[in-house]
């Protein structure tokens, strides 16, 4: 899915879409990217001279393709976190930088989901961990 039909199932819009493209393997992995833009609002004062995505934001690239897991059940309901845990961080993402995302539903409970997600760059593991939304 591109940007644009994306937009049937994400209730976000510019400037906090932050999902380009995504695949949904047949093993119900997501395969996402997101390339930071020079002039994203995050980086302008994370820092000045020396931009770098903060690490909630990267967070919020990773919920947002786990949400796409469960698209046809998102449409009429608002995705929100329920939980982020044994997030670690690794490596900097900066402005240029491509975000792939790869993502799985691990379980569910009603209208909460739980998922694994990781986050690299050039094939550099950058955040991983374990987010979990529901839908309201």
């Amino acid at each position: 899915m591109n940007k644009e039909e994306l937009k049937e199932y994400l209730p976000h819009r510019e400037p906090m879409l932050l999902v380009d493209e995504i695949d949904i393997d047949e093993n119900g992995v997501a395969h996402a990217k997101y390339t930071i833009k020079e002039d994203e609002f995050f980086c302008r004062g994370h820092f000045p001279g020396n931009p770098i995505v903060p690490g909630v934001i990267q967070c919020e690239i990773m919920a947002q393709s786990c949400a796409l897991l469960v698209k046809d059940l998102i449409k009429g309901h608002t995705t929100l976190y329920s939980g982020i845990n044994n997030v670690k961080f690794k490596n900097i993402v900066r402005p240029g930088d491509t975000c792939e995302i790869t993502a799985k539903l691990v379980s569910t409970r009603g209208m909460l989901f739980f998922c694994e997600a990781k986050l690299e760059v050039n094939g550099k593991l950058c955040c991983k961990g374990d987010l979990s939304f529901a839908l309201v």
